[in-house]
């Protein structure tokens, strides 16, 4: 077994391997960038190297500063995780050629793996079935569009080293092809420096199931059955489960192995995921799911996989890295219950998922019986503009797949975080949707109920009355009885917004600026109303809110300003992106206190607009 091992990653995924390395005894070494020096996985580590600046490109991007790390430190082996340098075949080469340990696939088989045109190619030779298409070096407009009309619309246009949703375009028909195709090769160039593209037949209900396959260097090769995926939002997983539901054990015979198939097609030695697209249409069948792509890396949702095989995915990484034998062969692995993972994002579901970034003064997860967390963040954290907006991915495991929604729908539900925004309430919303309640998920359920699952909750009566009992002084509660209606009732601002609350509960001796109310997974903060915090009247504040931390570049209205419905206020940039504020109502600027320039915080009060006097 190695001894040391550098992690040439960050958050959740360098804390979940540090946490294996540690019980196999395994000196840890981190790398953080200048964002990173605080971070989760730094303090966990053994040793820490700094690596750069914030910006991925110039830190957790470069491979040679990585291995330059592992030189320093005497590091034997590094692992790559996911996402960053984990698919990059040259920087495999390196980390080799370097004498160091790559816990990972040979070099060969990620570049045999990454670009989609010639995979498929690989996988239909070796007798994997694939979806219908042409996967061709011929890239001319008018021949792509006959190869379209031969598969029949719909069609998927997608970019042949693309990923994570981009560089893809879905094509209804003929007279939209051209448009779609241009589109898709300027964002295929731009993203990933290779605007060439295939094509694919379009499943109109599709699911996406995948496989976790691991081979060794002794030629041994086996899977850990299927998770679900089709739970996404805009090509991005939300919601994994294992196993599938609905999946019969010839299907998943079927299914699995054409996985073996595929890994054994490219000599494959590690951990690795078979993704296929299957027709959800009806009930899954062998001959309705298709070879999609290769994952040749961990994937963000193996924690599923590990809850229903008892099996440490992170230790096999390390001991076939080391040279060892799987330690299970294919007899010895079976499913034990079910399990499903949530992935919790700093975002804003209200406000079109816009990251939330900021400080985690309030981070606290749900204690329910059989859950996992994985984070890479600790109350008091910063949130970074740089990376990728998770806080965590919570995991729930239980005896059938009810039993497993449940128990992650409580452990989302009791979940505080305070002040960053997280989609907790969208998760625990999706949870309890009734398609994905009965298993009927395809991946454009939450693109055809979106909206609604978007929509904040709203705070219960009862937890806005004990919330605001706390904030008032007992004496204001003179005449309260057991059981009676409220004695009174009493004007707050919550998040901003002017609400009316009875009084029923006993109120506390020392009042307070402001008492946060959680639940059902979100937070809002109560505060007592005063008149020049918010604007009088029923019909709503006017309060303008910072959307997230940025900067003011524009101040479109001045004191005083009559503005109508829907008039641009001002302008914030955060996070390389403009957003417009604008007026909620007909009324007058009662309050401007903000110029352009300025650094604002998330929920800081920007202006107020006043209804005007009739």
């Amino acid at each position: 077994m190695i001894g040391s091992l550098l992690i040439a990653n960050r958050g959740e995924i360098a804390c979940r391997i540090i946490r294996t390395a540690r019980r196999l005894d395994i000196r840890t070494v981190a790398v953080y960038s200048d964002a990173d020096a605080q971070a989760l996985h730094v303090r966990e580590a053994d040793e820490a190297v700094h690596i750069g600046a914030s910006p991925a490109r110039e830190s957790y991007l470069v491979g040679e500063k990585i291995i330059a790390a592992a030189r320093q430190t005497g590091a034997e082996a590094i692992h790559p995780g996911y996402g960053f340098l984990s698919e990059n075949a040259e920087f495999a080469r390196g980390v080799i050629d370097a004498g160091i340990v790559w816990v990972g696939p040979h070099p060969a088989s990620i570049t045999a793996m990454g670009l989609k045109d010639a995979a498929k190619k690989l996988m239909a030779d070796a007798g994997v079935p694939v979806t219908p298409g042409y996967m061709g070096a011929q890239q001319s407009a008018s021949f792509l569009a006959e190869e379209a009309a031969k598969i029949g619309y719909p069609v998927l246009v997608k970019a042949v080293a693309g990923g994570g949703g981009k560089g893809m375009r879905l094509v209804e028909s003929e007279d939209d092809f051209a448009d779609a195709l241009a589109s898709c090769k300027r964002e295929a160039a731009s993203s990933f420096g290779n605007d060439r593209v295939l094509i694919e037949k379009y499943i109109a209900s599709p699911r996406h199931i995948e496989v976790q396959v691991f081979g060794d260097t002794q030629g041994n090769l086996v899977h850990l059955f299927e998770r679900d995926c089709s739970l996404q939002r805009r090509h991005q997983k939300v919601i994994e489960e294992a196993p599938a539901p609905g999946m019969d054990s010839a299907t998943r015979a079927a299914l699995c192995g054409a996985a073996i198939r595929a890994a054994k097609a490219v000599d494959y030695v590690g951990a690795g995921t078979i993704e296929f697209i299957a027709d959800g249409s009806g009930p899954l069948s062998a001959d309705r799911i298709w070879f999609m792509e290769m994952n040749t890396r961990l994937q963000v949702e193996h924690p599923v996989t590990e809850a229903i095989t008892g099996v440490d995915l992170v230790e096999w990484q390390l001991r076939v890295a080391s040279g060892e034998p799987l330690p299970l062969a294919q007899h010895d692995l079976a499913i034990d219950g079910w399990a499903m993972e949530a992935r919790l994002y700093a975002e804003d579901p209200a406000r079109g998922f816009l990251p939330s970034i900021g400080k985690l003064e309030l981070l606290h997860f749900g204690d329910a019986e059989y859950a996992r967390v994985d984070t890479g963040v600790h109350e008091g954290a910063e949130v970074s503009s740089h990376y990728d907006p998770m806080i965590a991915k919570i995991i729930a495991w239980g005896e059938d797949r009810e039993e497993a929604r449940e128990r992650l729908g409580e452990m989302l539900s009791d979940s505080a975080v305070w002040p960053v925004k997280t989609n907790a309430a969208f998760l625990v919303k999706a949870l309890r949707h009734p398609d994905f309640v009965s298993g009927k998920i395809d991946t454009g359920l939450i693109g055809r109920d979106g909206e609604a699952l978007a929509a904040p909750p709203v705070p219960s009566d009862e937890a806005l009355q004990a919330a605001a009992s706390s904030l008032l002084p007992v004496t204001a509660m003179a005449g309260f009885r057991l059981n009676a209606a409220p004695a009174r009732a009493a004007l707050f601002l919550l998040d901003g917004e002017q609400v009316e609350i009875g009084l029923t509960g006993q109120a506390s001796e020392k009042p307070t600026s402001g008492v946060l109310v959680t639940e059902q997974g979100q937070a809002w903060l109560l505060s007592p109303w005063r008149r020049d915090s918010a604007p009088g009247g029923a019909k709503g504040s006017g309060a303008i809110l910072a959307p997230m931390p940025g900067k003011v570049i524009a101040v479109d209205v001045a004191q005083g300003d009559v503005v109508t419905k829907g008039q641009k206020l001002l302008t914030i940039e955060a996070m390389k992106m403009e957003h417009t504020l604008i007026a909620p109502f007909d009324g007058v600027v009662a309050g401007l206190d903000i110029a352009a320039g300025a650094q604002v915080q998330v929920d800081a009060l920007l202006a107020r607009i006043e209804e005007k006097d009739t």
